[in-house]
């Protein structure tokens, strides 16, 4: 069954997929404030980040409920932050574009389980400067169990996994090398861990342009970090930058990709 057999079987799709995604970016959003603040996500009610009142469920109705209640909080009138809303807005675009790019297929679960992981991951990273594991597992195992159930080839295999481990393991001398020019930390643990996760999902040529891009989104949000930024902390997360550019490439890296290429052969 595909989302483009009819016109009335790609609208339903297309809003159930909407409505999950804004669903999801609200669990997303709020396992990632408990994992940055050292909370289990998978038990204990939502509640109010100011007064801790338990939320009931004209509280918890994604996108609605913060814009019915005009961001403020029902029980104690404190504004909420309005990244709860673009958050559950957010992923309810990118499961839309993901359904949209990848049809109803095990591919499209599998990339937008990794999707879901990059957002909680930079979300947790943006709070406190680190990536966890526990995203970064997850991202590898669905990718691995996915494996029996996509046409993949062992050649096309064999270079995700040679992309893995090139780029995490390239990555991780480099930050070695420059620790020591340095004399302090550059990359960060968690930064070369979830390129080995993207060097799986990307392949090779995909890879190298997130890598691309991610370094121009880095230096973008390094900029508007100390120029409009809070915060005295010097550190810049570069976890975001990276997710970034590979759901970029993850949903739209193949015709870019073979853009250059043929840019190339062309010259």
């Amino acid at each position: 069954m595909s989302i483009y057999d009819s016109r009335m079987i790609l609208v339903y799709c297309c809003c159930v997929a909407a409505a999950l995604g804004a669903v999801m970016g609200s669990f997303l959003n709020c396992a990632a404030w408990r994992i940055a603040h050292g909370e289990s996500f998978l038990k204990g009610r939502s509640r109010c980040p100011s007064c801790g009142h338990v939320l009931g469920a004209a509280d918890l109705v994604p996108l609605f409920s913060w814009l019915f209640l005009r961001g403020k909080c029902r029980y104690c009138r404190t504004k909420v932050s309005v990244r709860y809303f673009l958050a559950e807005l957010f992923m309810a675009i990118v499961t839309l574009v993901c359904l949209l790019r990848f049809d109803l297929s095990v591919l499209c679960l599998r990339n937008y389980v990794f999707l879901c992981c990059l957002f909680c991951l930079s979300l947790v990273d943006l709070e406190n400067y680190t990536i966890p594991d526990g995203c970064l597992l997850i991202s590898a195992a669905v990718w691995l169990a996915s494996l029996p159930f996509l046409a993949m080839g062992w050649k096309q295999t064999i270079l995700h996994l040679a992309a893995a481990v090139i780029f995490g393991g390239g990555l991780l001398l480099l930050s070695l090398l420059l620790d020591r020019i340095l004399k302090r930390d550059s990359l960060g643990g968690g930064d070369i861990k979830l390129y080995f996760v993207v060097g799986l999902y990307l392949g090779l040529a995909s890879t190298l342009f997130s890598l691309l891009l991610a370094c121009v989104l880095g230096l973008i949000f390094a900029f508007l970090r100390k120029r409009f930024g809070k915060t005295e902390n010097e550190q810049i997360p570069f976890g975001p930058s990276i997710a970034a550019a590979a759901a970029v490439m993850l949903l739209f890296g193949d015709p870019m990709v073979r853009w250059y290429l043929g840019l190339i052969s062309a010259a």
